[in-house]
């Protein structure tokens, strides 16, 4: 079963490595989609990118998953406040693709809940040495 475990971590980590290189990689298209009031422009996309990436080596190698996991959902909670609620309410004005934001909306959503779960339990060391 721990086995199992150690895939599922690695499995939910590996996403966020390539989402954390398309930041440096696409920064362009990033720059669209992010809100007016956010400060920063391209250095926060690279700095995000890198954020994504630090995490998910780090879940990946077992260690610190716990502060990762939860640096991790609040990122994802920012991206939820900041950008897709945001987009649910405007897009629908502008002509664009409601529906996209709303599968967007509900997979940061649940990678959030996967991060918090994945906190609590690969961040006991009862846990890890099982």
């Amino acid at each position: 079963m721990k086995k199992l475990g150690i895939i599922g971590r690695i499995l939910f980590a590996l996403p966020f490595t390539i989402m954390g290189l398309n930041h440096f990689l696409m920064t362009d298209i990033f720059s669209g989609m992010m809100s007016t009031f956010i400060p920063g422009g391209g250095f926060t996309i690279l700095l995000t990118g890198a954020m994504l990436i630090i995490a998910s080596v780090s879940i990946m190698l077992n260690k610190n998953i716990k502060i990762a996991c939860y640096w991790l959902a609040g990122m994802l909670f920012l991206f939820i406040a900041t950008i897709h609620i945001p987009n649910l309410v405007s897009l629908p004005f502008q002509g664009k693709d409601w529906n996209m934001a709303l599968i967007n909306l509900l997979k940061d959503t649940a990678l959030l809940g996967g991060a918090i779960t994945i906190a609590l339990y690969f961040g006991s060391e009862k846990e890890i040495k099982k």
